[in-house]
């Protein structure tokens, strides 16, 4: 049966009854993180991945979100839980094969494990796309628009401190050089991880699609919808933002392990400190996006990108040495920006798409973003294959393949920075309010509290 759930409160609370939708956040995070993950990285340079191959998994997921195109039309028929629910029950037996797939090492070569990773997947990531095209038009049915600004920050709560739990225990797990056995240990928490959330996912709320949903019986107008001014500058950034975000989490594993020479357990440690920037999201840009607007949170998570590339590109140029006083900060940067922009990104489209054909809206939306944000670090491992061992000497920096990368990387966040100013929403404040709130105002009411005064 089809319920909404019970109407929110006048002062824009988030309605009761949600949450089985953020421990599904959770759950679904424990289960992706190791298949799309730093472990997978690992995995697949254990198999011998060059770097266009890692950037070619990285992009797969993003890629195959052009499966929502097609895959819209079909949303009203089946429901908004019922489609999310058959894809993610087909990709959980996925997850399973794959955690197989490590321990057939004595009887298949490596060659032939890495193609079977990439076929195993192509499968995953388009199960995901298909079924994840009722994701956002679900959500905007279930969260009232005055609190979706909570509603992605506490999102972005429950999953990344999940997914801080799946990095730390997989380091734990594998160890500073880990056999195949512990890969497969790795992926199968994850397909119980996923397993698990299915239960959950059917306790969220189901609400019946509306008939403006339908976009119609004949062919859809997707130049049309582009164009719509509004959407189109929001395409245009989140293509830029993904160019320039796109290869980093992939690309900062690679640069650690083999420009730094660092262990795989302490790149998952590494990597797991990321979430904790993900972890100050709500506080950040909770209640803020919905009385500022998602405008001024989109600039500063292009300034915070630029100064993650500019300080990556540092490190790998040897003017400093990564370790963990210089590192850590920069990873909690790195998931602090994603958390940010996302939910600030997600709570601009629900207010800009029109209501006559949003499930269409949506899938070319998150089909932009995504598509540009696969593309990217294949198109970044191609440069840093073509950069290879080659390197040099000025400004000071010792100029390779990925000192050259960041560099290029925090060039990109300047240019998304721009489109960022371009964007049209009517109550977003100014950047420097933001600013000001976070570090004037905020740290002066502490102050007051500790104080007294």
């Amino acid at each position: 049966m089809n319920e909404r759930p019970p109407a929110p409160a006048n002062d824009g609370s988030l309605p009761a009854g949600l949450g089985p939708l953020y421990w599904f956040s959770a759950l679904n995070a424990l289960s992706f993180q190791p298949v799309l993950g730093s472990a997978m990285v690992l995995y697949a340079k254990s198999l011998g991945a060059s770097a266009t191959v890692l950037g070619l998994l990285a992009g797969m997921m993003p890629l195959l979100v052009i499966t929502q195109l097609p895959a819209a039309k079909f949303i009203n028929r089946v429901g908004y839980r019922e489609f999310v629910m058959r894809g993610w029950s087909a990709r959980v037996v996925v997850i399973f094969v794959i955690a197989a797939l490590p321990l057939t090492g004595g009887f298949l070569d490596s060659a032939t494990r890495l193609i079977l990773l990439l076929a195993l997947l192509l499968a995953f990531n388009t199960l995901r796309g298909v079924s994840s095209c009722a994701w956002l038009p679900w959500i905007m049915e279930l969260i009232p628009p005055a609190a979706r600004g909570r509603h992605f920050a506490r999102d972005q709560l429950f999953g990344n401190g999940a997914s801080l739990l799946s990095f730390a225990v997989a380091g734990a797990v594998l160890g500073a050089d880990a056999a195949a056995y512990q890969f497969a240990i790795v992926f199968f928490i994850a397909a119980i991880a996923g397993a698990t959330s299915l239960p959950v996912l059917k306790r969220v709320p189901d609400v019946p699609p509306t008939p403006d949903d339908t976009g119609g019986k004949g062919p859809v107008p997707w130049l049309a919808m582009a164009a719509h001014p509004p959407f189109k500058k929001l395409l245009y950034l989140n293509a830029a933002w993904s160019l320039a975000y796109g290869g980093l989490t992939t690309f900062v594993v690679k640069y650690l392990k083999d420009g730094a020479g660092l262990p795989s357990d302490l790149i998952l440690y590494f990597m797991s400190v990321s979430f904790v920037g993900g972890l100050a999201a709500p506080w950040l840009a909770g209640p803020r996006l919905d009385r500022l607007g998602s405008k001024p949170v989109l600039g500063m998570a292009m300034a915070i990108g630029f100064v993650i590339g500019v300080g990556w590109m540092f490190a790998a140029g040897g003017a400093v040495r990564p370790g963990w006083g210089y590192a850590l900060p920069l990873m909690v940067l790195l998931g602090l920006v994603n958390a940010i922009f996302s939910a600030a990104n997600n709570r601009l489209a629900m207010n800009i798409v029109p209501t006559m054909g949003r499930n269409h809206f949506f899938a070319l939306f998150m089909v932009v973003w995504q598509i540009t944000l696969g593309l990217s670090p294949v198109l970044w491992g191609l440069v840093l294959d073509g950069i290879g061992a080659n390197e040099w000497t000025a400004l000071g920096l010792n100029w390779n393949r990925y000192s050259v990368f960041f560099g290029l990387v925090g060039l990109s966040f300047i240019g998304a920075g721009v489109l960022c100013r371009r964007l049209e929403e009517n109550t977003a404040s100014g950047v420097q309010t933001l600013v000001k709130e976070l570090l004037v105002d905020e740290p002066r009411r502490w102050w007051a509290v500790m104080t007294g005064r």
